[in-house]
């Protein structure tokens, strides 16, 4: 006979058990190791993703690519997710959870290093150039070489580029390096979202799980914060740092050919996520229930009723051994039972269309404030860091802890996160108000006299003022003349002559200034493009703030969002719900929206560079007002039609809400009614009653 004991308190437990009040205040110690390793693997992969981001432009004129394919550069990360993920999500969740996201971050870290790979091989960073060497030489050529009527009559000139170093660069494609970096950064990612995210709801307490979830999340959101930061950091270091004199780089961080040292900050991300793998070696496959799902106090019996509970059913996941032939047997027939869930569908299709907005619109926004607010890539990405990111993390923070304190329901949350949605879609609506002029271009945005309208068109480059001079069209190397517009090579600004070396070569007797120049001056020409764009910068705080102010309102459904998938299904179906959404999420969102979203944009270009080889390369100059439109048109639209498909969501869950109260009422009848009639056999406490009702300061007689 097992003996009662009694404490001074009245409180007692079985064999020397804790008390429920003991268990219900404690943490225990490995779930709290597990919470702060997740923590620190979500940083590190937020880190190196945002990081890739805030390199676009960076990698775009390293590499001479238009944006479509950084698009798909950005979008082999899901790649790498699309071939792994839906087996280390079933599989995985039968397996040592810990253990294998410590191998993913391992793999991860290998990718990152990997991106930084080419710049170690592909020799130095040649700047398209016009005149500059020439200038810069002994032989000072004129900037305008004179030109022959047959020369004239084909409108180009030979380049004075070396050819040296062509076969080299054209012989192999050195950005493949950073897509299959990309790649294995995306399957080492995999089990670190499905199998932590579910790690924690099995093993936290009801009450304190969708907390958990948004501070892990959060976290997660405090990582792009120090990426865009790092990026800036970076964009700021010539690329070349360390090899090449600074006093001969004759270009500044706003110019549109300036390459940072987009390498550094792979190095720096690839070295944290190898740190964040070691703590999971350390952690056990599974932890002791707590006391809303395995109340201490009870027998395995009394375990084995409360499984059946509707009230923990979201909760619990049964420890199974690992079988992986009965595995693979079930795998099809699970995902069938999956897919069959119409509330999980349609959320499916909803969040489709919303990361597609969402992905498209992240992916390229740092290059959106560069382009159309005139910014350079540093102070893009530092914007990024310091105050878009943080006003997301507060929000999705903000989220979990309203999840807390109203208690929300899955209803609850699902309009919560609809109404933040819509509300954030509504002030988006102002930013195609915020738009800005092009920047003056002598024939490309404006005519050589100075009149806007200018369609551009390759021979419009040439004009009577540069008619004598032997240029090229395809170069892009601008200065900007005293009348405020900006010319794409100083041979096209009509310049006879040089002085100064580097930063400082000023360009004199600039015939085509003279046609827009309503002041008489010297006709002079500096390096680099015009800058003034006086209406532009006002605006430009006013976009700020209201980014700022959407990015929370939108971010405060996330949490909630994601707590309503995991709750609209199946205990055992959680690990692989979460991994198919993932799947899905990347393979129809984050792979095409990067690609279509940067095509779209290219269309947009008015003048590309050229490859020092031949061929087109970055584009250097954008129609802003065109760019503006196609960005948050394709951004807004999305989230049109993911409104729409949330009509019938609402309709599918409600019925499902329904159900499911239906159901838990008709079983909690019955097994009270069971309850009842076993009592009054006298069978033993611990074989029938539920964990809410086995109390042991109840008189019992054992």
């Amino acid at each position: 006979m097992k003996k009662m004991d009694t404490s001074a308190t009245g409180s007692w437990t079985l064999d020397n058990k804790p008390t429920s009040s003991t268990v219900k205040n404690s943490c225990h110690p490995n779930l709290k190791m597990f919470l702060a390793a997740l923590s620190f693997a979500y940083f590190a992969k937020a880190l190196s993703g945002s990081y890739m981001k805030s390199t676009i432009t960076q990698l775009e004129r390293r590499f001479d690519i238009p944006s479509y394919l950084i698009g798909i550069i950005d979008g082999s990360f899901e790649i790498g997710n699309l071939l792994v993920i839906a087996f280390v999500s079933y599989f995985g969740a039968k397996l040592h959870r810990p253990k294998i996201i410590a191998i993913g971050c391992v793999v991860m870290s290998f990718g990152t290093f990997l991106i930084a790979m080419p710049h170690f091989i592909i020799g130095r960073y040649k700047i398209e150039t016009s005149v500059r060497q020439s200038v810069n030489s002994t032989n000072n050529l004129s900037p305008c070489p004179e030109s022959s009527p047959e020369s004239t009559r084909a409108g180009d000139r030979p380049s004075i580029l070396p050819s040296r170093g062509c076969e080299r660069e054209s012989g192999v494609s050195m950005w493949i390096y950073v897509f299959l970096g990309n790649v294995l950064r995306g399957i080492g990612e995999t089990p670190v979202q499905p199998l932590g995210i579910s790690y924690i709801d099995d093993y936290a307490q009801s009450e304190n799980a969708a907390l958990y979830i948004g501070c892990v999340q959060t976290i997660s959101v405090i990582g792009p914060v120090f990426g865009y930061l790092l990026g800036s950091l970076c964009a700021k270091i010539y690329v070349d740092i360390g090899y090449v004199d600074m006093e001969t780089v004759t270009i500044a961080p706003d110019d549109s050919r300036w390459v940072g040292a987009w390498w550094l900050g792979y190095l720096i991300a690839g070295t944290i996520t190898l740190m964040s793998a070691v703590p999971f070696w350390f952690l056990p496959k599974s932890l002791p229930m707590p006391l809303d799902k395995h109340d201490t106090s009870c027998t395995p019996e009394q375990t084995r009723f409360i499984k059946d509970s509707p009230t923990m059913e979201h909760k619990f996941r049964p420890e199974e051994p690992a079988n992986l032939h009965q595995m693979a047997k079930d795998f099809l027939p699970t995902l069938k039972s999956l897919l069959g869930n119409p509330v999980y569908i349609i959320y499916l299709c909803v969040t489709i269309v919303q990361f597609n907005s969402l992905i498209g619109m992240v992916t390229y926004k740092p290059k959106y404030i560069e382009q159309h607010y005139g910014q350079t890539a540093s102070k893009a990405n530092f914007l990024m860091g310091m105050i878009n990111i943080p006003a997301v993390a507060l929000g999705m923070f903000s989220g979990g802890v309203i999840m807390k304190r109203y208690k929300l329901g899955i209803m609850g949350a699902a309009k919560f996160a609809f109404g933040t949605s819509l509300l954030g879609y509504f002030l988006s609506l102002f930013f195609l108000a915020m738009g800005c002029e092009n920047s003056k271009v002598a024939g490309i945005t404006v005519s050589y006299t100075g009149v806007q309208g200018s369609s551009y068109q390759e021979p419009s480059l040439f004009s009577d003022c540069n008619s004598g001079c032997l240029c090229s069209r395809r170069e892009w190397d601008p200065v900007c003349g005293e009348n405020g517009i900006t010319y794409a090579s100083p041979c096209l600004a009509g310049c006879v002559s040089a002085t100064g070396s580097g930063r400082n070569t000023i360009f004199n007797n600039c015939r085509c200034v003279a046609l827009a120049d309503t002041q008489p001056g010297n006709l002079t020409a500096a390096l680099g493009q015009c800058t003034s764009r006086d209406g532009c910068d006002r605006i430009f705080p006013y976009f700020l703030a209201l980014s700022v102010l959407s990015s929370f309102i939108i971010s405060l459904g996330g949490t909630p969002g994601f707590v309503l998938l995991v709750r609209c299904i199946k205990p055992e179906l959680k690990s692989l719900a979460l991994g198919i959404h993932t799947l899905a999420t990347r393979t129809l969102a984050g792979i095409p929206a990067p690609i279509y979203f940067g095509a779209i944009i290219d269309t947009t270009c008015l003048k590309w560079g050229s490859k020092m080889c031949g061929g087109r390369g970055a584009c250097r100059i954008y129609d802003t007002s065109a760019y503006r439109i196609v960005y948050l048109g394709l951004t807004l639209g999305l989230r049109t039609v993911s409104f729409l498909l949330c009509i019938s969501g609402f309709a599918l869950l409600k019925r499902h809400v329904k159900r499911e109260e239906k159901y838990a009422l008709t079983n909690g009848s019955a097994e009270l009614e069971t309850l009842r009639k076993e009592e009054n056999s006298s069978v033993h406490c611990e074989q029938f009653i539920p964990a809410s009702d086995c109390n042991p300061d109840r008189e019992t007689r054992l």
